[in-house]
């Protein structure tokens, strides 16, 4: 019946007719029901993930109803593990499960947004002229460039068209190119893998326009350096799933169960299973209260506690007994049987470098780059030998550049020493001790400690003959275990490297460093490496954690444990493992069309172009050993970055004191080609690089896009730096300018304010970003754009994909650049066409060019004998052409690149063609000037052409990259 009827017949009550007339019916309106069938009813459910660097990348169920996300539950059909693991789900924590609240927060950008007083001038300027000498007026006169800058974070924004917002975008980007050089464009987005190719939307529109990708990784200290410094790699770290390997689990400055709640799962199955477990923080963290032990040194002292475990291991391990397997793996894996020739002082030797093929007079030792392969002491031969697998091997054609353990001369099997403690001849050795100064009241010792340490006596090439030690000699002499036994120190005494000692630092009972060191190694022991230390920002994201992670690997290493399953070292921080890299990374940075791309890394960048290098107080000279001589060392901080720019080591951005674009006309007039003639001027002095003079108006970063970040929120070390230096911004610095004056930089007495003609950020939120920015673009959340997420913690690849349209006028990133790149290409014509661009890339890893300074000292400038060669003594030099009146058409197609050489990723190369022509099938061009290349006119395009060209993701392409590796 109907509502109105039953409402009528309320107080009639029916007959039951069953149960001998006691039955009641009830016939009552269940319509209330309705309300909670259609809360939990949906049109549709699309499968996407959320777009944070958050580690997690989960799976998730969007559900949409009448077009907007309702809700979000976890997705339930991850493929199941084998049968003795535990399975991934549950994955989600409570943020995921609540993001869809941003999707139409009051917070939400709807529309793009220009600061009032830039778009005033603006308008006013383009009643007479077009876009790029409309934007050249405004930055020619330094009353009206100010005037908007000084109205930065103070709000005043107003709604614009896209179509303005693109014109002054691409106008002011022309202008910057055609004044200053296309590298004083600059993009930060940070951590690829949470949105991958959201990030690549803008690196591809900087990268085919010349300009600077900024790194993050590194600056925002979730890089742990202690990886590249030990092994010469980014973060390599195990899923989370192995976790449930260990028998003896760290948890060291990682809050698990807060901060990896999709994974925390893992860590108590371990448990379960019977693991041991430690945590080690300060505080009493969430994941403490899963402990066995819990440990709580003082913050910051963290090294101290790692050192005195790396004590204990050496001495109960290695020295009182030997453990078959940690001799085994410290032999075969690590560089403790190398040998180090110790250099003479005035009060004994002190270590220098590693003995090389490169210094026998042996004629068999003299292969190609015989500097780069280090040679051991071979217990059986008594004599130098020279193992396979080190770096110089990695560039031959021989076949050993592996772990065998084989004589790389005569092809003899090898038993390396790892302590020449049976040579009968010892050596006085000289060790610095940074905590002698007072820093450490309780723990004052002299500044150098003397150490009893083996050695061998070997003849060089010159006649020299001179005392090597191992690696492993020397380092359990730093650690206080010096060759005579007699003067090793027990646990109870306060000397540097004991248990005693840390105790006064960190107020750690010793008893308790003791058992966690030794119950550590035995499991390792035990369990052939299987003890695990997880590690996270409680630790990265001190100024000394490159000390405190290096000690804890000294840890993992002496207990076999790297590249164990269910040991070494899992760092979490920072959502880094982008897993198709070889497919994402041309269509990212344009290598289809050419290249190489321009990267910087973001900490040398910030610091130089913030001017905080101006109220540094610390100078390297403070920094250095008592061993060391100071006077090799420059002044500042700055001047080692310049010094490190000049050789290649970092990348520099700007590059040079001049616009690039100028140098090929130049070169032509000098009758050289462009590369020989930047060479020449670079060593003569008559080019600069733009790091000697940071504050010149040359070498300013001029544009800057921030997206997917809130560099200026969250991630800018040095806010009020930002503000004043960058920004030209209200600020709060009240710092003055330090004494030091750098000896390679050139000294300006009024630090610049407002460097940045032009800020853009792209967000779905009003971030602090974009209240300092000049324009604000509203581009769509991770439920509404298609993209790719990957993660450390598992081997997943998740989509991102479109549930609903983006909301208002927000666009996907993707269509925001390819928007960009559509009006730059318009308004270049007659302004930049077809340009000759000069690119400066760093010596880079993966490439011969890591091996070009073998010892480090190479100087091309003028005052310096030695000679300037690109891709050895100093950065590369590239001759890049450049069409600005393509830009469009090439970012919407892919390359030609790829065909021609082929895709490369790791030093790797293989062919591509099959790949290139099946996109060609499936994915056709819509572009006029390249009919018969394949598309990226679309995000799901580009996902697309990712997972056709990356390993991971195809496997006729993963076994021909293997295969190239194995030819």
């Amino acid at each position: 019946m109907s509502q109105l009827i039953d409402r009528l017949l309320f107080f009639k009550k029916y007959q039951g007719k069953f149960a001998g007339g006691h039955g009641v019916n009830t016939d009552e309106s269940r319509a209330w029901e309705d309300t909670y069938r259609s809360r939990w009813e949906s049109e549709k459910i699309v499968r996407s993930t959320h777009g944070v660097n958050c580690t997690g990348s989960c799976s998730w169920k969007i559900y949409v109803k009448s077009g907007l996300v309702t809700w979000e539950t976890q997705q339930t059909d991850y493929p199941r593990t084998r049968p003795d693991m535990p399975n991934h789900e549950p994955r989600g924590c409570p943020r995921g499960a609540s993001y869809s609240w941003y999707l139409y927060s009051s917070n939400r950008i709807r529309y793009p947004l220009v600061r009032k007083r830039l778009v005033e001038l603006w308008r006013e300027k383009r009643k007479t002229l077009d876009a790029v000498s409309a934007w050249a007026a405004i930055q020619n006169d330094p009353v009206a460039r100010q005037s908007y800058q000084a109205q930065r974070g103070l709000g005043g924004f107003v709604r614009v068209s896209w179509d303005e917002a693109n014109e002054l975008i691409a106008a002011a980007n022309i202008h910057t190119i055609k004044t200053w050089g296309p590298d004083r464009l600059v993009g930060f987005s940070p951590i690829p893998a949470m949105s991958m190719l959201s990030y690549a939307a803008g690196t591809r529109y900087l990268s085919l326009l010349g300009g600077t990708c900024l790194s993050f990784y590194d600056w925002y200290c979730d890089l742990p350096p202690a990886s590249p410094q030990t092994f010469g790699d980014q973060t390599d770290v195990p899923e989370s799933l192995d976790w449930y390997n260990s028998g003896y689990l760290l948890v060291w400055g990682s809050n698990v169960s807060m901060t990896r709640t999709p994974d925390a799962h893992f860590y108590t199955e371990a448990r379960y299973r019977g693991a041991k477990s430690v945590v080690i923080a300060p505080d009493y963290v969430e994941v403490a209260k899963f402990a066995d032990l819990w440990l709580h040194p003082r913050q910051g002292t963290d090294s101290a506690l790692a050192l005195a475990m790396v004590h204990v291991i050496l001495r109960e391990f290695y020295l009182e007994r030997q453990v078959p397997y940690f001799q085994d793996y410290a032999t075969r894996y690590t560089d403790l049987p190398f040998l180090v020739i110790l250099d003479p002082s005035d009060a004994g030797q002190k270590p220098g470098r590693l003995l090389r093929a490169a210094d026998l007079a042996d004629d068999r030792y003299h292969t190609t780059e015989a500097d780069w392969k280090p040679l051991v002491w071979d217990r059986e031969q008594a004599c130098p030998a020279m193992p396979r697998g080190s770096a110089g091997f990695r560039w031959e054609n021989e076949g050993k550049w592996n772990l065998e353990p084989f004589d790389a001369v005569t092809g003899a099997p090898l038993t390396p020493s790892l302590s020449l403690g049976e040579s009968g001849e010892m050596a006085t050795v000289l060790f610095p001790y940074f905590g002698g100064d007072g820093r450490f009241g309780l723990n004052e010792a002299e500044p150098v400690h003397a150490r009893k340490v083996p050695v061998r006596s070997i003849a060089l090439k010159t006649g020299e003959h001179v005392q090597c030690a191992t690696v492993f000699d020397l380092m359990t002499a730093h650690y206080g275990l010096s060759a005579d036994a007699t003067a090793w120190p027990d646990y109870e005494s306060n000397v540097p490297g004991t248990p005693a000692w840390q105790e006064a630092i960190t107020g750690v009972p010793r008893e308790r460093c003791i058992a966690v060191a030794r119950g550590f190694a035995r499991n390792a022991e035990a369990t052939q490496g299987r003890s695990m230390v997880i590690l996270g920002a409680g630790l990265n994201h001190w100024y000394n954690m490159d000390m405190t992670y290096r000690a804890i690997l000294n840890m993992l290493m002496l207990c076999g444990c790297i590249g164990q399953n269910g040991g070494g070292w899992a760092h979490y921080v920072g959502q880094e493992k982008l897993r198709p890299s070889a497919g994402w990374g041309p269509v990212a940075f344009a290598g289809d069309w050419g290249g190489p791309p321009r990267r910087m890394n973001g900490t040398s960048f910030f610091y130089a172009h913030t001017d905080q290098w101006r109220y540094e107080q610390l100078t390297p000279r403070e920094q250095l050993s008592p061993l060391a001589s100071p006077e090799k060392w420059p002044q500042t901080v700055l001047d080692c970055n310049i010094q490190a720019e000049r050789r290649g080591w970092l990348p520099s951005a700007p590059q040079l004191a001049v616009n690039p674009l100028q140098l090929g006309q130049k070169a032509a007039q000098s009758g050289q080609d462009p590369a020989t003639y930047v060479k020449d001027a670079l060593v003569s002095g008559s080019i600069k690089l733009a790091c000697e003079d940071p504050d010149a108006p040359e070498n300013w970063p001029r544009n800057m896009f921030v997206w997917r970040s809130n560099l200026l929120g969250a991630s800018g070390k040095g806010h009020e730096y930002f503000m004043k230096h960058l920004l030209g911004a209200p600020n709060n610095v009240m710092n003055e300018d330090s004494d030091q004056r750098p000896d390679f930089a050139k000294w300006h007495d009024k630090a610049p304010e407002g460097k940045l003609d032009l800020l853009t950020t792209i967000d779905f939120r009003m971030s602090t970003t974009a209240m300092f920015s000049d324009v604000v673009l509203p581009t769509a959340t991770w439920y509404e754009k298609s993209d790719l997420n990957t993660s450390d913690m598992h081997t997943f690849i998740h989509p991102l994909q479109a549930a609903v349209d983006p909301a208002w006028e927000a666009r996907t990133d993707w269509s925001i650049f390819r928007g960009l790149a559509e009006t730059f290409q318009r308004l270049a014509k007659g302004q930049l066409e077809s340009e000759t661009d000069v690119v400066l890339s760093p010596l880079q890893k993966d490439t011969p060019a890591e091996l070009a300074q073998p010892y480090g000292d190479e100087i091309w400038r003028s005052e310096h004998p030695i000679a300037g060669v690109p891709g050895k003594t100093m950065p590369q030099i590239a001759i890049v052409p450049r069409r600005y009146d393509e830009v469009y058409d090439r970012y919407i197609t892919l390359g030609p690149g790829l065909e021609k050489k082929g895709n490369a990723d790791h030093g790797l190369q293989w062919d591509t063609t099959a790949e290139i022509q099946e996109l060609k099938q499936t994915h056709p061009s819509v572009s006029v000037k390249y009919p018969e290349r394949s598309s990226l006119f679309q995000d799901t395009d580009a996902v697309e052409t990712v997972l056709m060209l990356a390993p991971e993701t195809n496997g006729a392409v993963s076994a021909r990259s293997w295969k190239s590796l194995s030819d």
